[in-house]
């Protein structure tokens, strides 16, 4: 399928009437993000919890919307990872920006804004009323001495922004939600994946990856409107190689170059860590529904490209795991961090018997002990 039929169908393009100053300014805004959840045996997604993964954010960041409970306890399906919101703008316009997470709360954002939530994973909403869209200055942004995933995605030609006394780049935010995404991958009794959309809407694109022993392999599917089986990608890819390719798919589903790179950078190295996962992208269609954004004024151009990450438990992966407890190989469970709980959940040692029972338990709380101790709260 060609770039300009997939743009057409899937590219969003709301914005009707342009927002125009008196000089006829026009205001675009562009967005990206994750939507990143771990399948079961049946493909659906399970749950597992999201925040309780390696600090990678800076301090700045406003973090809330999970009541008093403890990263480890903050159970979702979903966990929406880094979107991010960009202005451009020939002269300065000052807009307010409403997002709603109806299935979801919102759990971390920058800068601050009047943010809502009636539970740790349901009916978000966040609010910058007064945001002051300023093309051509040079401000000042905050930073950390620690390295984060966050400072990527500063790197595109968009607009500096100023609400209140905080200036940045970008309206970044995060959250954790309960709502079914539309692909479900499995593995067949043959090896093979199985990946079955479940919406209504034709999934785009598809990336089933693999990093097995830092070799990596991947197979793009298009066009996904039922189900289609793959072979496992053969483990022959180089990863620079991805990572362009990757940069270009989400530049054709709508992001100007700068933003495709910032946010292929921004997840460079969890993207593609060890493991099983597929990429998608999610249909706009889709996408409008599960966060719905209200920009006023309204900007004559929005785009919103947001992808979704499905980890999956391969046959390797499994062995790996039921291995390292076997063995008491605790460097291996903790490299799988956050999926840890999850994957545990779908093997035969999630609850050992017999006499190898306590001596697992005991390896399995030492790696979940230092998958804690990295979980930080933020980076300084």
């Amino acid at each position: 399928m060609r770039v300009a039929a997939i743009v057409a169908v899937f590219a969003l393009s709301l914005g009707v009437a342009q927002a125009s100053d008196a000089f006829g300014n026009t205001l675009v805004t562009h967005e990206w993000g994750t939507f990143t959840s771990v399948a079961g045996d049946t493909g659906s997604p399970v749950p597992w919890a999201p925040l309780f993964g390696p600090a990678d954010l800076p301090c700045f960041v406003l973090r809330g919307g999970t009541g008093n409970l403890p990263k480890r306890l903050v159970t979702g399906l979903v966990r929406m990872e880094t979107p991010v919101l960009y202005f451009y703008s020939q002269h300065p316009v000052t807009a307010s920006v409403h997002v709603d997470f109806p299935k979801g709360s919102i759990t971390e954002w920058y800068p601050d804004a009047r943010v809502t939530s009636k539970g740790a994973s349901s009916n978000g909403t966040a609010d910058w009323d007064a945001v002051h869209i300023l093309p051509g200055q040079k401000l000042e942004f905050p930073t950390s001495t620690g390295a984060s995933h966050y400072y990527a995605a500063r790197n595109t030609d968009a607009a500096p922004l100023r609400i209140g006394d905080q200036q940045e780049k970008m309206i970044f935010y995060r959250g954790v939600g309960n709502f079914l995404p539309p692909l479900w991958p499995k593995y067949t009794f043959n090896g093979k994946l199985e990946i079955r959309n479940t919406g209504a809407d034709p999934i785009p694109a598809a990336i089933v990856f693999e990093n097995h022993g830092d070799k990596l392999g991947y197979r793009i599917v298009r066009a996904i409107t039922d189900s289609v089986t793959v072979d496992p990608p053969e483990l022959t890819g180089d990863i620079q190689q991805l990572r362009q390719r990757l940069a270009i798919e989400l530049e054709e589903f709508g992001l100007y170059r700068k933003e495709a790179q910032a946010m292929v950078e921004t997840w460079r190295d969890s993207w593609f860590e060890e493991g099983t996962r597929v990429f998608y992208i999610l249909p706009t269609a889709q996408v409008n529904p599960l966060l719905p954004l209200t920009i006023t004024p309204a900007p004559a151009e929005i785009a919103r490209v947001f992808v979704g990450r499905v980890e999956v438990l391969s046959p390797w992966t499994r062995q790996a795991i039921e291995s390292a407890m076997s063995n008491g190989d605790v460097a291996t469970l903790t490299k799988f961090g956050r999926f840890l709980d999850p994957f545990l959940a779908q093997s035969r040692l999630k609850n050992p018997n017999g006499a190898a029972a306590q001596r697992t338990n005991a390896y399995l709380a030492n790696a979940q002990s230092e998958v804690a101790r990295t979980a930080g709260s933020c980076v300084q």
